[in-house]
């Protein structure tokens, strides 16, 4: 069963800082490698990395920018058969600064031109199986046969079987994305996200919220801390691993595309959320926006290394 990840794909230029200047400030930075990266064409690699069958679809210019990351997501296993182009639209670039153990993202405004799925896109789309995205793309999709669009569109998929997985990062939700969000399988809130859109920290205090909207689960993930999420009538909590972080890029990907392929694969949810803490908290032990990439036996022993470190 394929997964679908509908997003964004870039051009990561790395940069190190030993602060984050203010308004009017200057200082020194150091140039690290470029990397190919985007946040949900991260997460599309490491799912492909760990044995997934991956489609990915963003729409590109016609430059030898978007040839290079076309090949890069083919070089990691990810198919890109239905990439959407349109000649003119500025390159998709991110600038990446690494600060006292953290990390400010930048990101190149691409506009907010639709996304016209061709006929051949919506059929694969309208079969069972998973699709992994993000309110910024949701709003954009439209289908090129017919009047679907945006929330109706995913609505459509939905009744055909392919379930929504959503990853609200740090932006959360407000009221005008609630259509979108109805009935989705799983949302995924980090910590700054989580608070944007309740106002508090309490994920129990979510569940009127999840109930009204008819999502399967809520997720709140904690860095270091590992993640929570709200299954049901049910709180499953998955402890983080203490480890040396390098590079906190990609760790959200990383849990969110280890998070898919459990649930593909059929794994239990509390499984799924363990192995995907897992996979996160390793990859920030890597630098490199794909530092999660790996096949699932090496998450899994590297989960049995920390377990067996910790006890002793």
């Amino acid at each position: 069963m394929s997964v679908f990840f509908i997003g964004d794909v870039a051009v990561d230029e790395y940069y190190t800082a030993d602060r984050w200047p203010g308004i009017a400030d200057k200082d020194f930075i150091r140039e690290l490698p470029t990397e190919c990266g985007g946040s949900i064409a991260n997460a599309a690699v490491v799912h492909a990395g760990l044995g997934g069958v991956t489609e990915f679809i963003s729409l590109l210019n016609e430059s030898p920018l978007s040839e290079r990351l076309i090949a890069d997501l083919a070089e990691n296993g990810v198919s890109t058969r239905h990439m959407l182009r349109q000649p003119g639209i500025p390159e998709s670039r991110n600038l990446i600064f690494l600060v006292e153990g953290e990390h400010v993202v930048l990101t190149v405004e691409m506009g907010r031109q639709p996304m016209v799925l061709p006929p051949e896109t919506m059929a694969a789309l309208r079969q069972p199986g998973l699709l992994y995205t993000t309110l910024y793309r949701a709003r954009r999709l439209h289908a090129a046969d017919s009047v679907l669009r945006q929330a109706a569109l995913l609505a459509d998929l939905r009744q055909h079987g392919r379930r929504a997985v959503f990853d609200l990062d740090v932006g959360g939700a407000a009221e005008a994305d609630l259509p979108y969000l109805q009935g989705a399988e799983v949302v995924i809130f980090n910590q700054v996200g989580f608070r944007a859109t309740f106002g508090h920290d309490d994920l129990e205090a979510a569940a009127d919220w999840q109930l009204a909207n008819g999502i399967a689960r809520l997720v709140r993930t904690a860095a270091a801390d590992g993640a929570a999420a709200l299954d049901g009538d049910r709180i499953l909590r998955a402890p983080g691993h203490k480890v040396d972080v390098v590079d906190v890029t990609g760790a959200g990907d990383t849990f969110g595309a280890a998070l898919v392929w459990g649930l593909g694969r059929g794994r239990d949810f509390g499984s799924a959320l363990t192995f995907a803490t897992a996979a996160a908290s390793r990859a920030v032990t890597r630098h490199g926006p794909r530092g999660g990439r790996a096949s699932a036996e090496e998450v899994d022993a590297w989960r049995q290394a920390m377990s067996q470190a910790g006890a002793g």
